[in-house]
């Protein structure tokens, strides 16, 4: 008989947090499901942690290191129930977060795609809770416009996501090209096509170990470009879906300034319209990359005086 859940973790030199993921997992007051691991090449002792595991739904397969979205996509192929959770090998399940998921399938069966709250953990100690538009807590039932409610936070996080299989086997996977945004690239394909289901009750915790983990964009803007430009048309037609790639690209464009990449940046900025970025988005573009590179060494310096900012807000 087959499992409700296949539970699919990536996994990449997680050694020192994937027991704790894994041990949370498997904590869950709803224990239907599978766990199908994919080690995408892992060089520490990731592989040897998770031998430690006796737990007969438990899968392990070992790979060559090719990246998160081919890992991600092998293990979403391999499962066997209907419904496809995705956890990241450093991030935290609360024991509710599969009966939570499951309720929600139950109560709104036809859904693309279904998502729980979270809160992110930075450095074990400090939490914060994620803002999004128009979505009410307590919420339970079909985002409106996933577009507007992502602006600020995206709803749709890895870890606390339910894919169907049936919307897997349509070809609803993880771009293998891109080396950035690929989960980004995918929230998007989904909601363009099918509901949103989301609970506001939160399930899972975003661990953010260091400054760079979720602090830092990303290192490789041209593949950025390359996920935004793939909704470019899409975007002529759907105005909250404008206004969501806008922000990101500020978010790219501010990433590039500082890194030194001064040609992408330019160029993601000649895509934004303007009137999507609110005044403190549009005054962080126009300061120097000296002054960009110290005011990011200052919010990493707030966050561990637990201070959250966010221009954003």
């Amino acid at each position: 008989m087959k499992p409700y859940f296949s539970v699919v973790i990536s996994v990449y030199n997680k050694a020192h947090f994937v027991a704790q993921t894994l041990k949370s997992i498997l904590n869950q007051d709803f224990t239907d499901f599978e766990i199908i691991i994919v080690d995408d090449g892992s060089t520490d002792n990731s592989l040897e942690v998770l031998g430690e595991f006796k737990d007969e739904r438990i899968s392990i397969f070992p790979t060559k290191n090719r990246g998160v979205s081919s890992a991600r996509n092998f293990g979403m192929l391999k499962a066997n129930a209907d419904y496809v959770a995705l956890s990241d090998g450093d991030d935290i399940w609360l024991t509710n977060h599969l009966s939570e998921l499951k309720s929600l399938i139950e109560s709104y069966p036809n859904c693309g795609i279904y998502a729980t709250s979270y809160q992110k953990v930075f450095f074990d100690n400090y939490t914060t809770q994620p803002k999004f538009i128009n979505v009410d807590h307590p919420f339970f039932g079909i985002v409106n416009d996933y577009f507007t409610s992502s602006t600020i936070d995206n709803i749709l996080w890895t870890s606390a996501v339910v894919i169907p299989k049936k919307i897997i086997d349509q070809g609803f996977l993880f771009d293998e090209t891109l080396g950035c945004g690929e989960d980004i690239d995918l929230w998007i394909n989904i909601a363009k096509k099918f509901n949103v289901g989301f609970s506001s009750k939160v399930t899972a915790h975003k661990m953010i170990h260091t400054k760079d983990n979720h602090l830092s964009l990303t290192k490789n803007i041209p593949d950025l470009i390359k996920m935004l430009n793939n909704h470019k048309q899409d975007e002529q037609h759907n105005l909250s879906l404008k206004k969501y790639l806008d922000q990101n690209r500020f978010a790219a464009a501010l990433e590039a300034k500082i890194l030194g990449d001064h040609r992408n940046s330019k160029l993601l900025k000649e895509d934004i319209d303007f009137k999507n970025l609110n005044n403190k988005l549009k005054f962080l573009l126009t300061l120097p990359r000296p002054l960009l590179i110290g005011l990011k060494k200052l919010k990493f310096w707030l966050l561990k005086k637990r201070l959250y900012s966010s221009p954003y807000r």
